[in-house]
């Protein structure tokens, strides 16, 4: 489900696509309660139904959020 410019989830604001593969789609966000940007990956619904691929999904989203680097 592609996400318009405007489009909010939360307290993101969506901003403009990055990317699309084989996960989701992926989009440059606003953090409007944090005032810092983001990007946010959604899955397609199939995926999100799947308790494999969604646990796959969680497992690469603890490993991004350890990630600390200025250049990331």
């Amino acid at each position: 489900m592609p996400l318009s410019t405007g489009t909010r989830l939360g307290s993101y604001e969506i901003l403009s696509p990055l990317g699309k593969g084989g996960m989701g789609e992926v989009y440059r966000a606003r953090d409007t309660k944090l005032g810092h940007d983001a990007a946010i990956k959604v899955l397609p619904v199939a995926f999100a139904q799947d308790p494999e691929r969604l646990a796959r999904f969680e497992r690469e989203a603890k490993v991004l959020a350890s990630l600390n680097h200025p250049n990331i």
